[in-house]
């Protein structure tokens, strides 16, 4: 039997205009808020903030592309200096509301289209890192594995945080399926729970989508399944 890690961070995308905010922030145990670019004002942002101190999550920025039309789903949507300080804008923004009520941006993770550019990009990797640096000295970086924003990330000796999705399927080379091809997002309960379990052995946090059906019972299932087998779910790192 495999041996499973003692602890495990399990996280969720919100603040994006979804129905099951409130349920998830029961279950999760740091979260990850829209700060304008895909989705998200001022106004989600501080009930998001809000909700997540009640329930004790950990709060991060979830920059995107500045793209509210396509939700920040279209790749290279803009770049250079645009992008960069669109970024820093989002992440400042997040953080001043943060601070508003004595909380901390624990962490930054991009968003959509930008998230998987950082993966095989290594200019746009160091782009994003350059901006949290500047925007959020303190805060870590979440991504994927093995990913050009990884080595960008230990270029510039920020903290970086391997996640890995519960709710979506990879392909051969460790890339998540285009969410435009059939059975990008699993439904199955089994499949998901069979995932987490599998991922946690890997990675420091497992993300649940935020804006899915069924992604509240999914990650019950997920907590209740790793739970069971003595991991304790917790943040990487206390607001």
């Amino acid at each position: 039997m495999t041996t499973m890690v003692s602890f495990i961070d399990l996280n969720a995308d919100l603040g994006e205009g979804g129905f099951y905010d409130a349920e998830l922030l029961a279950v999760v145990s740091s979260c990850n808020i829209a700060c304008g670019g895909h989705a998200g004002d001022a106004a989600s942002m501080r009930s998001t903030v809000a909700a997540a101190l009640a329930h004790d999550v950990a709060i991060g920025a979830h920059p995107a592309y500045p793209d509210a039309k396509g939700f920040g789903r279209r790749s290279r949507y803009v770049g250079g200096d645009d992008l960069r300080l669109s970024l820093i804008g989002q992440i400042q923004t997040l953080r001043k509301i943060a601070a508003e009520q004595d909380a901390v941006v624990t962490h930054v993770k991009p968003h959509g289209a930008l998230y998987n550019d950082v993966v095989t990009d290594p200019g746009i990797a160091e782009l994003v890192v350059s901006a949290v640096i500047e925007a959020a000295p303190e805060a870590e970086i979440v991504g994927m594995s093995g990913s050009e924003l990884e080595g960008a990330a230990a270029n510039r000796s920020l903290k970086f945080i391997a996640e890995a999705f519960v709710d979506r399927a990879y392909q051969d080379d460790g890339q998540l399926v285009p969410r435009t091809a059939a059975g990008a997002v699993h439904e199955s309960l089994e499949v998901i729970v069979a995932q987490a379990l599998s991922q946690s052995q890997k990675a420091d946090t497992l993300c649940i989508h935020g804006d899915t059906p069924g992604c509240v019972e999914a990650a019950k299932a997920v907590r209740d399944a790793l739970e069971k087998r003595g991991v304790e779910i917790r943040a990487i790192r206390r607001r």
